[in-house]
C-alpha cells in the first residue's frame, strides 16, 4: 500500500480539502461561546467575580490540553480518523447542555466535553494534514488548517453575537452548534480516510535524529522544541485572557452585544485570514524570526488595550493582535514537525499542544485572580508583559535553523 502513496499537497488535495472543511466545523464550536458566554454568566447566572466567570475557560483549557496529549500518544495505534470521530461524539451534547443549563455548573461541565472534543478533533486534523503534505509545504498546510479553524471561530462568534442581540442569549445562538457538530461527525465518518500509511512512506527517507525522551525534549531539553513550546503556552495564555476579559472590558466601556461581537470576532478573523499568507512564510523565512516578531506584536497589542477607549482603537488593536497570532500559529506546528522524525511527530505535536492549550487555563486563572484583586488593567498589563518576555526567550534560546528550521 505504501508504494502507492505520494506525499504532497497537490497529490492529496481532495482529502486535504475535506480536512480543512472538517476543521472549520471544529473551529465553529469554539466560536459558539466566544461572544456570549461571559454575558450569559453575568446576566442569567449572576456571576460577577472574574475568577469564577473564567472557570469555563480553565476547565476547557485543561481538558483540551490533556486530550491533545492522548491524541498525539494514540495517533499511531488507534488511528487519526478514529480519534477524529471520537472527538465529534464528545461535541454533540455541548450545545444541548448550553441551551438547557440551569446553573453555571452545567456550563462548566459542557466545557469539559468541548475541551475533550477540541483536543481530539483539532489534533487529528493537524497531524493528518502534515502526514499528507510531507516536508515541502508544512507551513502552507498549517496556515490553511488554522485559517479554516479560526476564520470559523470569528464567523460563528459574529453570528452568535448578532443572534443573541436580536433574539436573546438562549436558545437560538446554540442551534448553530447542533448543526455544526452533526455535520462534523457525519463528514468524519463518511469522507475522511486515515493517514498512517503516509507516515511509513516519509519515515523511509527521513534523516532527522530521533528524540531520546519525547516528552522531556519537547517540554524542556531541546532548545528549539522547548522554546516553541513555551511560546505556544504563552500565546494561548493571552488568548484565554482575551477570551474571558475583553468582552467584559468592552461592556464596562458601554459597548453592547453587537459591538462586542464585532470586536471580538475581528481578532480571530485576522488570525484566520492572515494564516493564508503567514503559513507560506513559515516555509520560506527562518521560523525563529517569525516566532519572535509574532509574540512581540501580541504583547504590544495587549498593552495598548489599557489606554484604549474608542471603537476604532479596539478594532486596530484586534487587527494587530490577530496579525501577531497569525504569524506564530502555523509556524509553531511546522517548526515542531521539522524538528521530529515522522514516527515521533504526532507524539511531539501532542505534547506541544498539551502545554500550548493548558495556556488557556493558566491565562484564565492568572488573569481572573489579577482582575479580581487589582482590576482589569493590571491583569491585561501583566499578560501583555509576559507575552513580550516569551518573545525574548525565543530570541535568546532558539538556535537559528536552516531552510527547514532544523538545529
Amino acid at each position: 500500500m505504501s508504494s502507492k502513496i505520494q506525499l504532497g499537497l497537490r497529490q492529496n488535495w481532495k482529502q486535504f480539502t475535506l480536512l480543512i472543511i472538517i476543521n472549520a466545523f471544529v473551529g465553529g464550536m469554539i466560536g459558539l461561546e466566544r461572544s456570549i458566554l461571559p454575558e450569559l454568566a453575568r446576566e442569567e447566572f449572576g456571576i460577577v467575580a472574574k475568577s469564577a466567570l473564567l472557570s469555563f475557560i480553565v476547565v476547557f483549557g485543561f481538558t483540551k490540553a490533556i486530550a491533545n496529549y492522548f491524541a498525539g500518544a494514540l495517533a499511531n495505534t488507534v488511528g487519526r480518523r478514529k480519534l477524529l470521530i471520537y472527538g465529534w461524539l464528545f461535541a454533540i451534547p455541548v450545545p444541548i447542555i448550553l441551551i438547557f443549563a440551569e446553573s453555571w455548573t452545567w456550563v462548566v461541565a459542557s466545557n469539559v466535553l468541548l475541551g475533550i472534543s477540541q483536543g481530539l478533533t483539532w489534533s487529528s486534523t493537524v497531524v493528518m494534514k502534515i502526514d499528507l503534505v510531507g516536508e515541502k509545504n508544512r507551513g502552507l498546510a498549517m496556515g490553511l488548517n488554522e485559517f479554516a479553524g479560526y476564520l470559523a471561530v470569528a464567523l460563528v462568534a459574529l453570528l452568535t453575537g448578532f443572534i443573541a442581540s436580536e433574539y436573546g442569549l438562549r436558545p437560538y445562538p446554540f442551534y448553530i452548534g447542533i448543526a455544526i457538530s452533526t455535520l462534523g461527525l457525519a463528514g468524519s465518518i463518511f469522507l475522511i480516510r486515515d493517514t498512517r500509511g503516509f507516515v511509513l512512506t516519509e519515515k523511509k527517507t527521513s534523516t532527522i535524529k530521533p528524540l531520546d525522551k519525547v516528552f522531556l525534549d519537547t517540554s524542556l531539553r531541546h532548545p528549539n522544541l522547548s522554546s516553541i513550546t513555551q511560546a505556544g503556552l504563552v500565546n494561548n495564555l493571552n488568548d484565554g485572557m482575551v477570551w474571558g476579559l475583553l468582552p467584559l472590558l468592552l461592556s464596562n466601556h458601554g459597548y453592547g452585544l453587537k459591538e462586542i461581537g464585532m470586536i471580538v470576532s475581528i481578532y480571530p478573523a485576522v488570525w484566520g485570514l492572515g494564516q493564508l499568507f503567514t503559513g507560506r512564510l513559515a516555509d520560506r523565512i527562518n521560523k525563529k524570526t517569525l516566532l519572535f516578531w509574532g509574540m512581540f506584536a501580541q504583547g504590544l497589542a495587549l498593552l495598548l488595550l489599557i489606554p484604549a477607549f474608542e471603537l476604532t482603537h479596539y478594532v486596530l488593536i484586534s487587527v494587530v493582535l490577530g496579525i501577531g497570532t497569525a504569524v506564530v500559529y502555523p509556524t509553531f506546528l511546522a517548526a515542531i514537525a521539522d524538528e521530529t522524525r515522522p514516527e515521533q511527530r504526532a507524539e511531539s505535536l501532542g505534547i506541544f499542544r498539551l502545554w500550548r492549550d493548558s495556556g488557556y487555563a493558566f491565562g484564565a486563572i492568572l488573569s481572573g485572580i489579577l482582575a479580581d484583586t487589582f482590576g482589569l488593567s493590571t491583569a491585561i498589563a501583566a499578560i501583555g508583559g509576559l507575552t513580550i518576555l516569551s518573545s525574548l526567550v525565543v530570541q535568546l534560546r532558539m538556535i537559528p535553523g536552516q531552510k527547514k528550521g532544523r538545529s
